[in-house]
């Protein structure tokens, strides 16, 4: 029988807590998925660790994929190439699912099944049970991507129809810059169908030191082109004020910068007169995450 859900963990250097993942999913109360493993060149024993499970599992498949480092997008890119179930969650390995994960999953897409909704979203609680962010408001029952976090700010679980994301993937790519969030591409969803809610917990998460939302100055400073087409992005976003459209072109302005592309950034901007505008302390904010990096670096400046 063909499984519901395709639980996809992209992994780098993290054996030593990989092992959690895969506990809470040997805890499931149901088994209708398949976990799928996307290794970025990790060098440590992840890839014997992961097949002395793949011997012995016999409730649920185990996939494998050791690829060239590249960063979490290429990694997104594989999975959901690979991806052939009706559904796709991203289980990242800092993460753990309760043992009503799949019970959770499997009611509420039940309900939404047949609408034009391209997944659903659910909260998320950290390691001591604490809700991140706040909870949707009964009264909505359906959101787009781009919108969710104005109506409950905080960290997300989302359960996106593998087929629509097939629809919108492969993200892009820069030569030699490994950060380019999936959220880019998430928001082409819009253009598909909603987001369901609901305001059921299943993802604990425990962020990591060296994670990337540890790591997000350096990441901007190494990917600054992949930054510039978020902050182009979110200039396009509708109903948005004249300080979020400012605030965004100063962002763009640091990382063209930063990428030695200053002289297109008006040219290539949706929103070319905020980007004049942002000019100079776009400038200032580049020169900021130099100095940031160069700190973090000894001084050194390499």
């Amino acid at each position: 029988m063909e499984k519901l859900v395709t639980f996809f963990t992209p992994t780098y250097n993290r054996a030593h807590i990989l092992t959690r993942c895969y506990e809470s999913l040997c805890s499931q109360h149901s088994f209708d998925f398949k976990w799928l493993i996307v290794d970025d060149g990790s060098s440590d024993n992840t890839k014997e660790l992961v097949d002395r499970w793949i011997a012995r599992e016999d409730r649920f498949e185990i996939r494998y994929i050791y690829k060239e480092n590249g960063g979490l997008h290429t990694a997104f890119n594989v999975a959901v190439a690979e991806a052939d179930t009706e559904l796709f969650v991203c289980f990242e390995s800092d993460d753990i699912f309760t043992p009503e994960a799949m019970t959770i999953i499997k009611s509420t897409w039940a309900a939404v099944r047949e609408s034009d909704c391209v997944g659903f979203i659910t909260l998320c609680k950290d390691m001591n049970g604490e809700l991140i962010g706040t909870r949707f408001p009964e009264n909505v029952k359906t959101t787009l991507y781009r919108e969710h976090r104005r109506i409950a700010p905080g960290d997300k679980q989302y359960i996106f129809r593998t087929e629509a994301l097939k629809k919108v993937f492969p993200m892009p790519s820069f030569s030699g810059e490994k950060y380019f969030d999936p959220k880019y591409r998430f928001f082409a969803l819009d253009e598909i169908g909603p987001l369901a809610v609901t305001n059921e917990v299943f993802d604990l998460v425990d962020y990591q030191p060296g994670g990337l939302t540890h790591t997000m100055m350096r990441q901007y400073y190494n990917s600054p082109n992949s930054f510039a087409e978020y902050r182009k992005l979110y200039m396009r976003l509708p109903n948005r004020s004249a300080q979020y459209i400012l605030r965004q072109n100063i962002h763009y302005v640091a990382s063209c910068c930063l990428a030695g592309k200053l002289g297109r950034a008006v040219k290539e901007s949706p929103r070319k007169g905020y980007t004049i505008l942002a000019f100079l302390p776009g400038l200032l904010w580049a020169a900021v995450i130099k100095a940031a990096n160069r700190e973090k670096r000894g001084g050194s400046g390499k």
